[in-house]
């Protein structure tokens, strides 16, 4: 399996934490490409992730106008 490369661009902001990992949104380039907006759980010291979801600005855009018109 190839090795995944990744460069945390921008760290925006950590949504939650559970046992010492954080569920974080950030800008991420993946394989050395454009970054993207990303959430994801990351361990304490960032060796080990959790599946995410990879969100460009639009879906990001999207996303935001989608919980606005939500009634929390």
């Amino acid at each position: 399996m190839a090795e995944l490369k990744y460069e945390i661009t921008a760290q925006i902001g950590v949504l939650s934490e559970r046992a010492g990992w954080t569920k974080e949104l950030n800008q991420i380039s993946w394989n050395e490409r454009e970054p993207k907006y990303d959430i994801r759980d990351w361990s304490p010291d960032r060796s080990k992730m959790s599946k995410g979801v990879t969100l460009t600005t639009e879906e990001l855009i999207a996303l935001r106008d989608l919980l606005n018109g939500l009634d929390l």
